[in-house]
């Protein structure tokens, strides 16, 4: 990974890091596929700031647009609403590190469709590294707080279950985009991927939730500016970009690192536990990524 690649890592790791407490406190005030409906408009209105100056290259080609709708209902439609409606059930803390499954999704996944991604006994120490220190964090207590719930408050089936779907189906959307998209602009495939994704939950919402119902909350909508602007509009662009640069098995590392983001605002800022347990799981996460990214 190039410098460039390590600060679009580091972007990331801090955007999506902060994004499931931001979750959280929206999900207590409009219902999940409404929220994720609007993550998806501000996410394409801050995508829309980048097309003059970017000017990037609009496809024509129908594989390519059949493409986008793929990545678009795998890459956000689906997981972002199973991500939702599982933190109406379990504590932000606990869908950070059920999140930090997507590495290995993207793995396996990658392993059989693409021919530069095969897994190797050095990712496979790197990756089981960063999921044992994901682990470890699962252990730390969030904290005080109706945000944050105590990280070991018992979580149902069903949304661990919505956690796990939403992990694959990040590795599916990746490893497709690496595979059929190569050749389209991040810009485009961050932008395009998103209006379909909208297509398909603003249909969703008007016939589970009924018409969308706006926000009262002054916090809610700071989280639907974070989760949309940063996180749906920016981050995605960036998302795409580092994805064709280094890979899908790297770039889905980031998952690993959004924990220790988690932890860490909560002990800065909601004034949680500093502990040895926070120091080892972020070690071996670092440790796994450096493992994976290292050149002998």
């Amino acid at each position: 990974m190039k410098p460039k690649d390590w600060i679009t890592f580091l972007a990331l790791t801090f955007i999506w890091g902060a994004s499931f407490l931001w979750i959280k406190i929206a999900v207590r005030d409009i219902g999940p596929l409404s929220l994720v409906a609007f993550r998806l408009l501000f996410g394409l209105a801050g995508l829309l700031v980048f097309f003059p100056f970017l000017k990037p290259k609009i496809p024509r080609e129908r594989r390519v647009w059949v493409n986008l709708a793929i990545l678009g209902i795998t890459s956000s439609a689906i997981p972002w609403f199973f991500i939702s409606w599982a933190e109406t059930t379990i504590d932000s803390a606990i869908a950070s590190v059920l999140n930090g499954t997507v590495p290995l999704f993207t793995m396996i996944v990658a392993h059989f469709a693409l021919h530069d991604e095969r897994i190797t006994a050095e990712r496979v120490l790197g990756l089981l590294l960063g999921f044992g220190g994901v682990v470890v964090l699962s252990l730390h207590p969030a904290g005080p707080g109706d945000v944050v719930s105590p990280a070991h408050k018992s979580m149902t089936v069903l949304a661990t279950g919505a956690m796990l779907l939403a992990t694959f189906s990040y590795a599916v959307g990746a490893v497709h985009a690496r595979r059929s998209l190569g050749e389209v602009s991040p810009l485009i495939q961050a932008f395009f991927s998103m209006v379909f994704s909208l297509i398909v939950i603003l249909a969703a919402v008007f016939v589970v939730e009924g018409a969308p119902r706006v926000p009262v909350r002054l916090d809610t909508w700071a989280a639907l500016g974070w989760l949309g602007v940063l996180g749906a509009g920016i981050a995605s662009y960036l998302l795409y970009k580092l994805l064709h640069s280094v890979g899908p098995t790297r770039t889905s590392l980031v998952t690993y690192t959004l924990p220790v983001v988690g932890v860490t605002l909560g002990v800065v800022i909601l004034k949680e536990t500093f502990d040895w347990l926070l120091v080892a799981g972020a070690l071996l996460i670092v440790s796994g990524v450096w493992v994976v990214n290292h050149r002998k």
